[in-house]
C-alpha cells in the first residue's frame, strides 16, 4: 500500500507501528449545523480507506472526534437562543442520521470534547511544566518559537502562513502564530475550572488530547481536508510533539475541495450544499459516487455533469444486481463445470485483484471504479437469459466479487433493491397474473405502465426480467 503523506509531500510505502495494527484518526464535525459535500467528502472517503484496511487484513482502531465545544457552536446558540450544549446534541444527532443514510460504518471510537476537558487539561499542563505556554489575559497559549518544526506540515515561512490565514487576533501576541490552548471565560459561555480559572480548551488542543488518549503517542495516520493543513494541523503537530518529544504522525492524508458549478463553496457565495439538500430525492450511494469518482487528494467540482454521470454509473450497477439475482434467486439445475466457467473465474480473481491494486496505490477510486465498471461488462455477457444454465460456483465467485467490492465502496445495492422496485414488482406480477388468465390486453397496459415507469421488460425462459432504462 503506497499512501501520499502530505508530510513528505510525496508517495510512501505504507508501513504502521505496530504489524497487523493501524492507529487512524480523522478530523469529526465541528457540530453547529448540518454537514455539507465538503464535509462528507472526508467522511466518506476515509470511511472507504478505512474499510480498505480492513478489507486487507488489518485490525484498524478508528477515532472520528466531534467537537462539541466552540465559538461557531456559541454563536449559534446565541442566535437560536439556546444553550451551546443544545446546538451541539442536536448536531450530533442530525449528524449521525446522515452518516447512516450515506453509509458510513461508525468509528471505533467518537469522543467528544466535553467528555475529555480533563485529559486537554493535563496535555497543557505538560506543556506548561515544558515551557512551552505563557498566559495573556487569562487565556494561555502556545509560543511556536519555542518550537523549532513549526512549518514543517504546511511548509511555508510562518509569515506567509499567518497571511490570510485564521488565527487569533484579539490582542497582541509574542508571536503573530501563536494560538490558544485555554480560553479564559466569558459571560454567557461553557466553561470548566482549571489550574488556570474558569475556561474553555482552544480548537487545535481537543485533537491532540483526543487522538492520542486512544492511539497514543505517535499516530499511524492522520487525516483531514486540505483546508485544516494550517493553521489546525500544523497546530497540532507543534503542541504534540512539544509535549511528548516524539513524531506525532506517520501519515498526514488531506482530501481536496470541493466547489460547486466551478466556484469555491462558501457561506459568502451562498452556494454551501448540505448532505441533506443531495440526497434529498437522490439515493445516498449516488453521492458517495460523486465523491468516489475523483482521486481523493484532487479538487471535485458538483455540477449536473457528475452528478448525471454517477446517476448513469449507479444505474447500471443496480440493472447488473437485478439482473444477476434474477438468475441467482431462481436457477433450477446446475450446469457442469466446463472450461469456460474455470477461466470465467480466474478472470474474476484477476479482475479483484486489479481492483485491489488500484486502492493501493494511493486510494485510486476512480481507477478502481473502471474495474467495477469492466467486471460488469464481463459478467453481462455470462449473464445473458439465452444461455439458460449457469454454474453454481461461477454464480457465487460473481457475487463474492461485488460483496468484497461492497465491503469498501459502500456503492452496490445487494440488500434492498426490492423495496427501490416495490411498485414495479407488482406491476409485473399483475402482468404475469393477466399473461396466465390470457387477458393479453390488460397485460399490455401493464407493459405500457411499467415502460413508463422507466423499467424495461423482457420475458425470458425463466420468467419476466427487468431493469431500468438507463437513459431515464
Amino acid at each position: 500500500m503506497y499512501l501520499y503523506n502530505t508530510l513528505t509531500q510525496k508517495k510512501e510505502l505504507f508501513v504502521p507501528q505496530n504489524k497487523g495494527k493501524i492507529g487512524f484518526y480523522a478530523c469529526g464535525p465541528t457540530v453547529y449545523d448540518l454537514i455539507h459535500i465538503g464535509n462528507a467528502r472526508v467522511f466518506v472517503i476515509f470511511d472507504c480507506l478505512r474499510r480498505f484496511f480492513e478489507q486487507v487484513g488489518y485490525e484498524v482502531n478508528f477515532v472520528q472526534n466531534f467537537t462539541d465545544v466552540d465559538d461557531k457552536i456559541i454563536n449559534r446558540a446565541r442566535e437560536k437562543g439556546l444553550q451551546p450544549e443544545e446546538i451541539a446534541a442536536n448536531y450530533i444527532e442530525q449528524y449521525l442520521i446522515d452518516a447512516e443514510r450515506l453509509g458510513i460504518n461508525q468509528p471505533t471510537v467518537s469522543p467528544r470534547a466535553t467528555e475529555h476537558i480533563q485529559d486537554i487539561i493535563a496535555l497543557i499542563q505538560r506543556l506548561e511544566d515544558q515551557g512551552f505556554t505563557y498566559s495573556l489575559e487569562s487565556d494561555i497559549l502556545f509560543d511556536v518559537s519555542r518550537f523549532s518544526g513549526y512549518g514543517k506540515l504546511s511548509r511555508k515561512p510562518i509569515e506567509d502562513q499567518i497571511e490570510g490565514a485564521r488565527v487569533e487576533a484579539r490582542y497582541q501576541k509574542r508571536n503573530p502564530a501563536d494560538f490558544v490552548l485555554w480560553k479564559s471565560a466569558k459571560p454567557g459561555e461553557p466553561f470548566w475550572e482549571s489550574p488556570w480559572g474558569k475556561g474553555r480548551p482552544g480548537w487545535h488542543i481537543e485533537c491532540s488530547a483526543m487522538s492520542m488518549k486512544y492511539l497514543g503517542e505517535t499516530l499511524d495516520i492522520h487525516a483531514g481536508g486540505i483546508d485544516l493543513i494550517f493553521p489546525h494541523h500544523e497546530n497540532e503537530i507543534a503542541q504534540s510533539e512539544a509535549a511528548t518529544g516524539k513524531p506525532f504522525v506517520k501519515y498526514w492524508l488531506h482530501n481536496g475541495y470541493v466547489n460547486i458549478q466551478n466556484e469555491k463553496m462558501s457561506k459568502s457565495l451562498g452556494n454551501i450544499l448540505t448532505v441533506r439538500e443531495l440526497y434529498a430525492n437522490r439515493d445516498p450511494r449516488l453521492l458517495r459516487l460523486v465523491i468516489l469518482f475523483t482521486h481523493y487528494r484532487n479538487p471535485i467540482n458538483i455540477d449536473d455533469t457528475i452528478l448525471d454521470a454517477a446517476g448513469s454509473y449507479l444505474n447500471r450497477i443496480k440493472n447488473f444486481v437485478r439482473n444477476f439475482f434474477f438468475i441467482y434467486n431462481q436457477i433450477q439445475s446446475d450446469s457442469k463445470w466446463q472450461d469456460s466457467d474455470k477461466s470465467l473465474i480466474d478472470k474474476i480473481q484477476s479482475m479483484y485483484e486489479k481492483f485491489v491494486s488500484a486502492l493501493a496505490d494511493d486510494f485510486n477510486t476512480p481507477q478502481a471504479l473502471a474495474v467495477l465498471s469492466d467486471f460488469i461488462k464481463e459478467m453481462n455477457i455470462y449473464l445473458q437469459p439465452k444461455r439458460r444454465k449457469w454454474n453454481l460456483n461461477t454464480l457465487e465467485s460473481i457475487l463474492g466479487f461485488l460483496n468484497q467490492v461492497n465491503q469498501i465502496l459502500g456503492v452496490i445495492p445487494l440488500q434492498g433493491i426490492e423495496e427501490e422496485d416495490r411498485e414495479v414488482l407488482k406491476l409485473i406480477q399483475d402482468r404475469e397474473i393477466a399473461r396466465k388468465n390470457r387477458d393479453f390486453s390488460q397485460a399490455d397496459l401493464l407493459r405500457d405502465t411499467i415502460v413508463k415507469s422507466g423499467y424495461i421488460i423482457e420475458d425470458t425462459p425463466l420468467g419476466p426480467r427487468y431493469y431500468r432504462d438507463e437513459d431515464c
